[in-house]
């Protein structure tokens, strides 16, 4: 396995957009290269809330892979990885003491799946988005995981085609963190 601590940029790619519009796509780029990405249905926003759909700005620490051992091989990374069983499940009930943190399925408060018929969550990097310490309401989920084929956008996380997230997950290791950049700073 290979991986170090490295630094992954997601910049919005504007090209294509009206004036006005939240930017859907972007690049994400790291040291060993640069690939397409895909982003929140809400654009990147600095002030991300439950259900707005938008990717959040900031930096954030990636604390493990999930992966469906049942369609692909572990992925080769430093990071952490544990499999996806059919009964994990994502809190994002805001007024859940589990809001934000994994739960098992069933569960009586709103939750995702994890373990979906689509490929999305084939591989799914956990992203220190909210979780120290969790604020209710400040959005859950944030992941980086598969695009959809169409390429539609997400709910709020980063997505990247199965290859591209391959590739970089290769370079990862302990201590690497992804940033999302504030579209509206300037440089």
């Amino acid at each position: 396995m290979s991986g170090a601590a490295i630094e992954i940029t997601v910049t919005v790619d504007r090209s294509g957009s009206a004036a006005g519009d939240r930017p859907t796509t972007g690049v994400l780029s790291w040291p060993g290269g640069a690939v397409a990405c895909v982003l929140g249905r809400g654009g990147v926003r600095a002030d991300k809330r439950e259900g707005d759909g938008g990717t959040p700005v900031g930096r954030f620490p990636l604390r493990r892979v999930l992966w469906r051992a049942d369609r692909l091989p572990r992925p080769d990374t430093g990071l952490p990885v544990d499999p996806i069983a059919e009964t994990d499940g994502w809190c994002d009930a805001p007024e859940d003491p589990a809001y934000n943190r994994p739960v098992t399925r069933p569960y009586p408060a709103s939750h995702e799946a994890l373990w979906r018929d689509d490929h999305v969550y084939d591989i799914i990097v956990v992203m220190g988005h909210n979780d120290d310490p969790v604020v209710p309401g400040m959005g859950s989920a944030v992941f980086l995981h598969l695009v959809q084929p169409d390429r539609r956008p997400t709910a709020g996380c980063v997505a990247l085609a199965p290859d591209d997230m391959l590739r970089l997950l290769k370079d990862c290791g302990p201590g690497s963190a992804l940033s999302v950049a504030d579209p509206a700073a300037r440089p």
